[in-house]
């Protein structure tokens, strides 16, 4: 019987291609994030433009799907748990695929928030579920460089926001829903099979059970300091992903088309962001590429405060836009390797610091957005804010480490 679970278990192992299973990783968080939330910012001003919704009615739109993105997250484990995971994720994906055909037609605003809410659980769920799924077959020498080829989808989707979505809205507004539809159809089938079938078998040996026990307290405390930290970056993110085009377009008197032109370095960045932090992530350690990617957005995140002129805001563009989706693989691997040993658990410790990070950057957006708004345009404390956020995280994390030594 244990020779015939064992040949079993190798032939599910065999049977899944490391190739097709990035491609449906990265098909789904290009679908799920890239796609289901970065494309509706581009279509913001053609939905009041079309009078589908007035102003303050589509920025609530906006909002649902983060609403949902958050209900998505905290529900991403209990569903693990109670189906396959390849079940789940392709509900997922045909999920958001039906929420674009819907909402082509803006039958109500009721109508319309729910299905935006519902893209949003769909991408809260696959953020949790995707990369996790694919990354328990993968060598642990090769996690990073998978994982950012898997979070490279956000990056597309950014891309996308900025280039797809105009060429779609020439032909109408219900067309280019139609179209990001049929986009997000066609790479829900290329990932239907790349999912794997089976969940690796756990190891459990009594030296394991040992050392769980032994050295359980400290990735509890340093678990709950990872979540901290990724909620501050977060925040740290803010400033540059909502207000970027906004200060260089009236912050700096550049006019639209010229903080247009810091976005597609922004798009840029995100593209090849979570493979380079993948790479940097399989050559320096996990827990090193974190400290590092603190500091450089630290650096990254201040330079608009130092007025040095473009070239040093355009590299400022670039480096945050690759760290918007590039913090996710860093992140992600961090939590697998403070629970190694303890398998069953990564899935619930990275629905916890997705959530954190859902929730930060929810309060970030609305918080900043008020500051803003209170302060008569202060953009240079929206910089300050996310500076000093990374530099918290930073020290959090330099603390946690000096005190497990």
């Amino acid at each position: 019987m244990d020779y015939a679970a064992t040949r079993g278990r190798a032939q599910g192992a065999a049977s899944f291609n490391l190739w097709r299973g990035t491609v449906a990783g990265a098909s789904a968080s290009l679908v799920g994030i890239g796609l289901a939330r970065f494309a509706y910012t581009p279509l913001l001003p053609a939905i009041i433009g079309a009078h589908w919704f007035d102003a303050s009615s589509a920025a609530y739109l906006g909002a649902a799907n983060l609403g949902g993105y958050l209900a998505g997250a905290l529900a991403a484990h209990a569903l693990a748990t109670r189906f396959p995971a390849a079940t789940v994720l392709r509900a997922m994906m045909a999920l958001v695929t039906l929420a674009f055909v819907a909402c082509a037609l803006p039958v109500s605003f009721l109508w319309f928030f729910l299905w935006r809410l519902a893209s949003g659980v769909s991408g809260g769920v696959l953020m949790v579920m995707a990369a996790p799924t694919i990354l328990a077959h993968v060598p642990p020498s090769r996690r990073g460089f998978t994982s950012g080829a898997i979070f490279t989808g956000i990056g597309l989707g950014i891309a996308a926001s900025g280039t797809l979505v105009p060429l779609l809205l020439h032909q109408g507004l219900a067309q280019t829903w139609l179209g990001l539809a049929a986009v997000s159809l066609l790479l829900t089938i290329v990932a239907w099979n790349g999912w794997p079938h089976e969940e690796p078998a756990a190891p459990a040996s009594t030296a394991t059970h040992a050392h769980h026990t032994t050295h359980k307290t400290q990735p509890v405390r340093g678990l709950r300091a990872l979540y901290a930290g990724y909620g501050l970056n977060a925040v740290g993110l803010v400033p540059h992903m909502i207000f970027l085009v906004d200060y260089v377009a009236r912050g700096l008197g550049k006019g639209v088309d010229g903080g247009a032109q810091y976005w597609v370095l922004y798009g840029l960045g995100a593209m090849v962001g979570p493979l380079v932090s993948g790479h940097l992530a399989d050559r320096a350690g996990f827990a090193r590429a974190l400290r590092i990617a603190y500091g450089v957005q630290i650096v990254a995140v201040a330079l608009p405060l130092l007025g040095l002129g473009p070239v040093p805001l355009m590299a400022s563009s670039v480096v945050m836009g690759a760290f918007a989706p590039g913090i996710v693989p860093i992140v992600l691997g961090r939590v697998n390797e403070m629970l190694a040993h303890h398998p069953a658990a990564q899935k619930g410790a990275w629905s916890r610091a997705t959530t954190s990070f859902a929730v930060m950057q929810a309060v970030a957006a609305y918080g900043l957005s008020f500051l803003f708004s209170r302060t008569g345009g202060g953009y240079a404390m929206l910089f300050a804010i996310g500076a000093a956020a990374l530099v918290l995280a930073l020290v959090l994390d330099l603390i946690v480490a000096a005190r497990a030594k």
